[in-house]
């Protein structure tokens, strides 16, 4: 036991310094290819932010646990909310000035109501997978669009300067891309071990395991990155690091983990996991919209958020005790 708790604090703290490095990497080798900035930052850094959850998650799955899989997707959904988002705002209340954001908020929300009616037959089939992963290609050439296109928004000009901090040249750049990748999916296979082998000796699901242990350390990326960016008046990113993130928890990750491995989604999932991630995103749109001038998550509301991720959090660890009980 002693083992497999060295292994996933291990492999959590190698993935997140591994994630970051391929993020620096990846971003300074598409800036170096003349790559748009906005472009960068929507889509090489979201994916670079999430690429922990889709590594760990096609490795559970693809290892015969795709309930760890799931957990770590809808965890990290959770997490990245109530608990990023929370903190977030505790330090430096989150103003929401992009036009990009507010677009991509409405989405969310769509792609959110989208993933629960195709798990709620208590089934996450080949096809669900597959429908997820199209509507990931629809949502990401929908970016790439608004990525390319010359309007001005605040979220372009927080890029600019956050991409113009570091120059990288493309040898670094491409040394970092690949040792990062390589990290990540090593560092992932140590976590998974690590976090199976935990979930058996203490006779609890690897669903929880996924809900807590793995969601929490594989969300580290996006709380690091969101603190970092409101403390420089960034506020916009430290958002759409979250919205990008769970766009791509969502379709990718669970898209992914269904096509490797079908699985069969469980009741407590259905009444409990995806109804909390649900009324989270809705409240998140409530927060951060501005329905009549720019949004704003104030502290009031990052202590609202952060109390919900602890009701949860305590909600999962009743459910654990129940089961090594059982």
């Amino acid at each position: 036991m002693l083992l497999s708790f060295a292994a996933v604090v291990i492999g959590l703290i190698v993935l997140v310094w591994s994630a970051d490095r391929f993020v620096d990497g990846a971003s300074a080798t598409a800036k170096h290819l003349g790559m748009p900035t906005l472009l960068i930052g929507m889509l090489i850094v979201g994916f670079g932010t999430s690429a922990p959850e889709i590594v760990v998650s096609a490795l559970a799955s693809s290892q015969g646990n795709p309930g760890l899989a799931l957990g770590n997707a809808i965890g990290s959904n959770i997490a990245n909310i109530a608990l990023i988002l929370g903190l977030t705002a505790l330090i430096t209340p989150i103003a929401v000035k992009s036009n990009i954001i507010r677009r991509e908020l409405p989405i969310l929300i769509g792609i959110t109501i989208f993933a629960t009616l195709l798990l709620i037959d208590g089934d996450l089939s080949r096809v669900d997978g597959l429908m997820l992963l199209a509507c990931f290609t629809l949502v990401m050439g929908w970016s790439i669009y608004t990525g390319l296109r010359k309007d001005p928004d605040v979220l372009a000009g927080e890029f600019d300067q956050e991409l113009s901090v570091a120059k990288m040249s493309l040898k670094m750049a491409l040394m970092w891309l690949v040792v990062g990748l390589l990290l990540l999916v090593a560092s992932s296979r140590l976590l998974v071990w690590g976090a199976v082998d935990i979930a058996i000796e203490l006779g609890v699901s690897d669903l929880i395991i996924g809900l807590t242990i793995v969601a929490i350390g594989t969300s580290l990326p996006e709380l690091a990155s969101s603190i970092a960016a409101t403390r420089k008046n960034e506020h916009d990113i430290a958002l759409g690091n979250v919205i990008g993130s769970n766009l791509f928890n969502t379709l990718m990750v669970i898209g992914i983990a269904g096509v490797i491995s079908p699985l069969e989604v469980s009741s407590d999932v259905i009444y409990r996991d995806l109804p909390v991630m649900g009324f989270l995103t809705l409240l998140l749109f409530v927060f951060s919209y501005g329905f009549r001038s720019h949004g704003r998550i104030n502290r009031t509301e990052g202590v609202i958020l952060t109390f919900l991720w602890l009701g949860y959090t305590g909600w999962l660890l009743v459910a654990a005790m129940q089961q090594i009980a059982g």
